[in-house]
């Protein structure tokens, strides 16, 4: 997997890049906003599969340099920063970054939030692999569970369970991405496509609803002052 780092401090790009090579990516390097741009559309390693951004760049601010990669290109971005505000997550996600990781971070949370956003948009553009991802993406089976996106049915063992138009939506930003944890504002931000203030209640209830009607109280676990992720149930035996 091709990965641009956005990152202007030497050391810190240096030590990312040693752990992302040592994990099996190519990694290429930018310094700045600028310079990420060129990278993107002229750069050794280009087309990437992935973006890291550092919002906190020497010549513009990270925010205008991922609305600017936005525009040139549709791979992924994880946008990698200090600011743990509601507000600057909400408007990198709404800018169209594809995650967003707050520093300090557990490097093993960043290669999966790396990994899930690099299969959610794997075969975009191939011709021959086209179809079978939007296939893949039209069903999508966990175990027991099945998700049908289009219809927006949903089976547990083959039996259809009714859900409300929120709690589906909620299911399906979870098991896009099994095993990563989304923090709660950015559900709220996703799904509800408001702030997290005065919409955390809600956010609780739709969780004890989705557990209690697919009998699975396991698949959604709760991550102690962060968010929530969904563990892919084993198959039946």
């Amino acid at each position: 997997m091709k990965l641009l780092l956005v990152e202007d401090d030497d050391h810190v790009a240096a030590a990312l890049s040693a752990v992302l090579r040592r994990h099996g990516f190519d990694v290429g390097t930018a310094r700045s906003g600028e310079e990420a741009l060129q990278e993107l559309l002229h750069g050794r390693l280009a087309p990437f599969d992935v973006v890291l951004l550092d919002l906190g760049l020497p010549d513009q601010d990270g925010f205008e340099v991922c609305g600017r990669i936005r525009k040139l290109t549709s791979t992924p971005v994880i946008m990698v920063t200090a600011r743990a505000d509601v507000r600057s997550r909400i408007h990198g996600l709404n800018l169209g970054a594809d995650d967003y990781v707050v520093k300090p971070y557990d490097t093993g949370e960043l290669l999966a939030r790396i990994h899930a956003v690099a299969r959610r948009t794997s075969g975009e553009g191939d011709a021959e692999g086209g179809q079978a991802a939007a296939d893949a993406y039209e069903s999508l089976r966990l175990g027991p569970l099945t998700l049908e996106l289009p219809t927006r049915r949903v089976l547990v063992n083959g039996e259809e369970v009714a859900l409300t138009r929120k709690e589906f939506d909620l299911l399906a930003l979870l098991a896009n991405r099994p095993g990563v944890v989304f923090r709660r504002e950015q559900i709220i931000s996703e799904v509800w496509r408001t702030s997290w203030e005065g919409t955390g209640r809600t956010l609780e209830v739709h969780v004890a609803s989705l557990r209690s009607k697919l009998k699975m109280p396991e698949l959604i676990e709760t991550v102690r002052g962060v968010g929530y992720r969904l563990v892919a149930p084993p198959l039946a035996s």
